[in-house]
């Protein structure tokens, strides 16, 4: 079974207010013509088709458009629904366009119900498990507590019971949108944390023989059967040295994956540079960057005047500026309270115990413990100050934290804020 895996398409987002429409409809064009000429028997779509739970017209429409070239293809589809996605919204007419070869799971209930693809060496069992929120799943699934290694493990069981009543020999693929433990992230991401504790293992998926993994947006292998694709386009500049692709999975008659890593289109290059004004304007060695989406950091000792301004001359696709000074003496003595500045409560215990054991860190079973206590805590606090935005998430520092710095317009502090190009100078918030 030759099959096509790619995730986190994200249709309907931007790249810092510059619209991204085009290159992913360039993407899937792309995506389209490595299925003819690849010979695709299967493709993979593992969550996150949009960016937004409720997403604009146009990506609405680019979506029906890549269905329906994929069913003119006649090569079966499988979706499931990720963190981004509204799964009900996604999920609305999978029973009328399954007839088209289509295949949208975006119900739990149905993690263990798979669908069967024959190939030259029998069947194969896909399943797909769309992004289990605990508290949401636990339920569904059947989990014992509502934590992502429960309610994924949980699942999974449903598959291992499915899969046990199947012929001896019936190969097994799962789609999955998780946080898997050995996974890079970067900023694009969206936290799919639960009082700290969201990665979940790799033994999780044991007993199968591929896994299509969404969430990530580096594609990465994991192990030789547990894989992320990764987005197929850079949505922040910590992406800038990723190499955006698919995997390309060949599965043996005897279940065995041989891999294929496969580029996909990039309308242009990202470029993170730093140092003074000056050095930025005339160094030879930044004219590699001239044509590329810029996100610049200056390091001069005072704001220099207009920067963004001088910088647009050379770099016209500027999209970010910061600003971090070089260090003096009085930065070198930040206090404790700025030291912690946007850090969540199970960060800073977490600190805690890695300070106190010498540099030991917390291990995953311990993690779990602050999780709980902070948990407990949120939940108590919750039955006592009940009302609007009670228990919301946010870091100490963040919106609405009490002491935190107002907003103003230009350029702020690198980590406090980066100024886009434009005529009205308002800062972009980097959190």
């Amino acid at each position: 079974m030759r099959m096509l895996h790619t995730s986190d398409w994200h249709l309907g987002r931007s790249f810092h207010r510059v619209s991204m429409l085009q290159a992913q409809r360039d993407f899937i064009q792309h995506l389209v013509r490595t299925v003819h000429e690849r010979e695709v028997e299967a493709v993979l779509v593992a969550g996150d088709v949009y960016d937004r739970a409720v997403p604009p017209l146009a990506a609405i429409e680019l979506f029906d458009d890549a269905l329906h070239q994929l069913a003119h293809c006649g090569v079966p589809t499988i979706l499931i629904s990720g963190n981004h996605d509204s799964a009900r919204r996604l999920g609305v007419a999978s029973g009328l366009i399954r007839q088209a070869g289509i295949h949208l799971r975006t119900d739990p209930a149905q993690c263990g119900t798979p669908i069967m693809l024959p190939d030259a060496h029998g069947d194969v069992a896909f399943y797909g498990l769309p992004y289990l929120e605990p508290h949401l799943a636990r339920a569904a699934v059947g989990a014992d507590r509502a934590r992502h290694t429960a309610v994924l493990g949980a699942a999974m069981d449903r598959v291992r019971a499915d899969l046990a009543t199947r012929p001896a020999g019936t190969r097994s693929v799962v789609l999955a949108h998780a946080f898997v433990a050995g996974g890079a992230g970067s900023d694009s991401e969206r936290d799919i944390t639960v009082g700290g504790v969201a990665a979940v293992p790799t033994s999780v998926f044991d007993g199968v023989d591929y896994v299509a993994l969404g969430h990530l947006h580096g594609c990465q292998r994991i192990t030789e059967r547990v894989r992320y694709s990764g987005s197929p386009l850079a949505y922040s500049f910590s992406e800038a040295n990723h190499r955006k692709s698919m995997w390309l999975i060949d599965l043996d008659a005897a279940g065995a994956v041989h891999a294929e890593r496969l580029d996909c289109p990039v309308p242009r290059p990202l470029a993170r540079i730093a140092g003074r004004l000056d050095d930025l304007l005339t160094e030879s060695r930044y004219e590699p960057h001239e044509d590329s989406w810029v996100e610049a950091t200056l390091t001069d000792p005072a704001r220099p005047r207009e920067p963004m301004a001088r910088l647009v001359r050379r770099f016209p696709h500027i999209l970010s500026l910061a600003f971090a000074p070089e260090r003096t003496e009085e930065a070198a003595h930040a206090s404790y309270a700025q030291r912690l500045r946007g850090r969540t409560d199970q960060q800073i215990a977490e600190d805690f115990v890695t300070h106190v054991r010498a540099g030991r860190a917390a291990d995953p079973e311990e993690r779990v413990v602050l999780s709980d206590v902070f948990d407990e805590v949120r939940a108590a606090a919750g039955h006592e100050h009940a009302g609007p935005g009670a228990d919301d998430g946010t870091p100490d520092g963040g919106a609405g934290a009490p002491g935190r710095r107002p907003r103003v317009p230009g350029m702020r502090a690198a980590g406090a804020g980066r100024t886009r190009p434009g005529g009205d100078g308002a800062a972009e918030v980097a959190r």
